[in-house]
């Protein structure tokens, strides 16, 4: 069977990888030919604005594009929207579509990201429950706002809270439930979790931790919540953020190692050949942590995997060793993490939450510095990750004194003579 379309690099995925992926193709000389290929029919826009600044209405969407459309074609970048891969061929380095179409590659760059994980219960699929992972998702919550009162948020991770905080401001009742003991359990320490809760709270948020949904009620579309207890919540709009599932199936099908998430190297090469893949569906080995292979679900990540891509097509000799780093907005709180702090022995909490300006350092077994989080203190955050890039060993009793800056314990080169 003949080819639609062939280029000799093609990107699946029109999120911040794929992205930056064909950006740093361009950046880094490549002169062949790109395309990419996205299942949505927008040109490559930003994520992180969708449950913050695009869901309060601050942002325009035009606002958050990535590039203007301008660009793609000057860079000659072609752009294959409202396409879908359902299969990878990589005998033949083909991907085929869901329209029938067959695009044939010199290089494959699989940036698909992930899913929503969908809530397990009945009534799930009933109008007037979404996700917030694309446009669509979020226009189809703003067209229904104005006939909402009350919402059910699902889900204590950074989309949730994120979201919950949005809707406040907005001046809808925000009941916000947590499956596990604290919100952000998987993500942060204590101290975070319990100022995240008591600022939520105090902000009108009714939020509750350790909380199992039974039922999403409702014939036509949701009227309420059923929790595991029997107890109902009303409710017009319940929105669900219960983490993703990476988009590797037909990377998996051609045979690419893999399972949560597919499989790289260092390159972010796949088991496949000529097949890459970056962003949060890339499982890889990750110097900051302690798991042996994980999935990092962050711009940085994304952008950062995609920059080694490109200047390894372009046969530059790099490895992925970027230091990881988040970011939060809810309500007036900045929060800016560095490092992964999974698998921390103990935390150093710096400043007093009271001020709405801190940082909780984690720290492992040894001692050592393996991340940060910042609220509200970007110097804390430019200074805490050098101490976790040089895994640097600090006395708790001594971190914990924020009248003394980080930086005095990132060491000052040595002269040369």
């Amino acid at each position: 069977m003949s080819n639609d379309l062939s280029f000799d690099v093609v990107i699946v995925g029109g999120g911040h990888g794929g992205a930056q992926a064909a950006i740093a193709l361009r950046s880094a000389g490549f002169s062949g030919s790109v395309a990419i290929v996205g299942r949505e029919n927008e040109l490559p826009y930003e994520r992180p604005p969708l449950s913050k600044e695009y869901l309060a209405q601050e942002k325009t969407f035009d606002r958050i594009a990535i590039r203007p459309a301008e660009y793609w074609q000057e860079k000659r970048v072609e752009m294959l929207l409202g396409r879908t891969v359902l299969s990878v061929e990589p005998d033949a380095h083909v991907v085929a579509c869901h329209d029938g179409s067959r695009i044939g590659y010199g290089k494959l760059i699989w940036a698909t990201g992930g899913d929503p994980r969908a809530l397990p219960v009945p009534g799930a699929d009933l109008a007037g429950v979404h996700s917030v992972r694309d446009r669509e998702d979020v226009d189809a919550i703003m067209a229904e706002l104005p006939n909402v009162a009350q919402v059910v948020v699902i889900g204590g991770g950074y989309i949730g809270l994120e979201a919950a905080a949005v809707l406040t401001k907005l001046g809808k009742q925000v009941t916000l439930l947590e499956a596990l003991p604290r919100v952000l359990a998987r993500v942060a320490g204590e101290a975070l979790s319990d100022f995240y809760e008591a600022d939520h709270r105090t902000h009108g948020v009714d939020l509750r931790v350790n909380q199992q949904v039974a039922v999403i009620e409702g014939e036509n579309a949701v009227c309420g919540v059923r929790l595991g207890d029997g107890a109902v919540l009303p409710a017009q709009m319940v929105i669900v953020g219960i983490g993703i599932i990476p988009c590797v199936e037909p990377l998996v099908t051609a045979g690419a190692q893999g399972g949560n998430g597919v499989l790289v190297d260092g390159q972010c090469r796949t088991s496949l050949a000529d097949v890459f893949a970056i962003g949060d569906c890339a499982a890889h080995a990750n110097r900051f942590a302690r798991d042996a292979v994980i999935r990092l679900e962050s711009v940085q990540n994304a952008n950062d995997m995609a920059t080694v891509v490109a200047k390894t097509i372009c046969g530059e000799e790099v490895t992925y060793a970027a230091t990881p780093w988040f970011w939060s907005n809810q309500y007036d709180l900045k929060l800016q993490t560095v490092g992964i702090s999974g698998g921390y022995d103990r935390t150093v909490l710096r400043g007093d939450p009271e001020t709405r300006k801190f940082s909780v350092v984690y720290l492992d077994d040894q001692g050592k510095v393996i991340a940060i989080d910042c609220i509200n203190n970007a110097r804390d955050y430019s200074h805490g990750r050098r101490l976790v890039e040089l895994g640097i060993v600090a006395d708790p009793a001594e971190l914990a004194n924020s009248e003394r800056q980080l930086k005095e314990w990132i060491p000052v080169p040595a002269q040369t003579t």
